[in-house]
């Protein structure tokens, strides 16, 4: 990672924790809807009402869609929290955007894609949060599927779970995240959010989050 990527991920790892979008509690795990305790809590949405965030947000994927994505046809959002990012994105480049649906409309055209996409345009997919990165592959696997070119996937921020690390490697799909669970927990103990004792705790969960907390 370079020291301009370094620094940006810091810079969002701070902003997501000063407007609360995420949250640590090692010693008062949170528990997801899947029934995994985690001391982690994200909410990615909150950025939206934040100018100066977002805007920090776009910028920084628009860079990394310049310097990795040149010929980038289409800039295309997750629904839907990837929605609203990948439209300030595709505003600043000035690209045409689609959106990708969980599933199919169950009425009118039943699209899956929202949008025009037309055949062999390359597509980066933006989205805001990386676990196990299922539905993040999902959605670029129906970008190929309509006849465009997947190219790549950028997010906010990523866990870093190995899980999801190996579902883009088996995939052949590239990842390029803005911030990730390690700067964020090294942002965490400069801004006095967690002790610097707990940072064994939080990687422990990293390291094997089906059997934290049990």
């Amino acid at each position: 990672m370079t020291s301009e990527l370094n620094e940006l991920a810091k810079q969002i790892a701070a902003s997501l924790l000063k407007i609360e979008a995420v949250a640590l509690r090692p010693h008062q795990p949170f528990t997801w809807t899947s029934g995994i305790k985690s001391p982690i809590y994200c909410d990615n949405r909150l950025t939206m009402s934040y100018p100066e965030i977002r805007d920090l947000i776009a910028s920084g994927f628009a860079t990394l869609v310049q310097e990795l994505y040149p010929d980038a046809e289409v800039i295309a959002g997750t629904a839907t929290a990837g929605i609203p990012h990948a439209a300030w994105v595709a505003d600043k480049l000035g690209l045409p955007m689609i959106y990708i649906r969980d599933k199919a409309k169950g009425h009118g055209k039943e699209n899956l894609i929202e949008g025009v996409l037309r055949p062999g345009q390359k597509v980066v997919v933006i989205e805001d949060l990386i676990s196990t990165g299922g539905s993040s592959l999902k959605a670029a696997l129906a970008v190929n599927e309509a006849g465009g070119q997947a190219l790549g996937v950028l997010a906010i921020f990523s866990y870093q779970l190995e899980k999801g690390i190996q579902a883009f490697k088996e995939a052949s799909m590239p990842l390029h995240t803005l911030s990730n669970y390690t700067a964020l927990i090294e942002e965490a103990v400069e801004l006095g959010k967690i002790q610097a004792s707990d940072i064994e705790i939080l990687q422990s969960w990293r390291a094997n989050p089906s059997t934290f907390g049990v």
